[in-house]
């Protein structure tokens, strides 16, 4: 579905993606692991198109995105939910959803996915009124992931879903992640929690100083010495 060819990103003189391939099969989930500066958010940016690529493809579904808007990329079936949240904080939760169904315009199918949203975080509909600046650190991921998921994306991209929440907030965003997964969603999961994201996972890559070092499924990556020493604590 994704096929990433010798990706190259730089800021000024920086190079922060160095030529990396991968790809993301139709509905499997695939983790970026890798230490802080790695190269992991840059890499999701370019496939998102928030940032401009200085060599190599992206293809998505066949076509080539590298250049494309960052709107035609959500139209494409793309949908990143960013490090950091990024929710509309001055607008209510419902209005936040609302929004991530802008590229849509079939009225009866938004109202019943708004209901599914609230269906995997019922927190959400609680505080469907309620002015997202206001929310939990825990409630602003639930609701970027339920914004993401209202575009009705065919690939979620998720950048450190569970970055300074609390333990249990943690286990509901990814049980909500491995619900959307197991429903035949195809998703590019950055997550520091190594462990985690390999159990959530299928398949990884292992990014460091802008390369890809490492890959293969995620059940061997879990024992392979060099990733239990460097990123499982052992």
């Amino acid at each position: 579905m994704l096929e990433v060819t010798g990706l190259h990103v730089a800021y000024g003189g920086i190079q922060a993606v160095r030529s990396i391939t991968f790809h993301v099969n139709e509905g499997e989930t695939v983790a970026l692991i890798g230490a802080n500066g790695a190269g992991k958010t840059t890499t999701l940016k370019a496939i998102a198109r928030l940032v401009d690529a200085a060599g190599g493809d992206v293809h998505f579904r066949g076509e080539k995105i590298v250049h494309a808007a960052p709107h035609d990329i959500v139209r494409k079936g793309i949908a990143l939910v960013p490090e950091g949240r990024g929710v509309f904080p001055r607008l209510t939760v419902a209005e936040n959803l609302r929004i991530g169904a802008f590229i849509r315009n079939d009225a009866v199918d938004i109202e019943k996915d708004l209901e599914t949203i609230y269906g995997y975080f019922p927190r959400l509909r609680e505080r469907e009124d309620q002015l997202a600046g206001t929310l939990s650190g825990g409630e602003q991921q639930m609701l970027a992931i339920g914004r993401a998921l209202m575009s009705r994306p065919k690939m979620l991209l998720l950048d450190e879903p569970s970055m300074g929440l609390a333990p249990i907030m943690v286990h509901k965003i990814f049980e909500v992640i491995r619900a959307v997964a197991a429903a035949g969603m195809t998703v590019l999961l950055i997550e520091q929690n190594a462990r985690l994201a390999l159990e959530s996972s299928q398949r990884a890559y292992v990014m460091e100083s802008g390369e890809i070092t490492l890959n293969g499924a995620s059940t061997a990556l879990l024992h392979d010495p060099k990733v239990r020493a460097a990123y499982l604590g052992e």
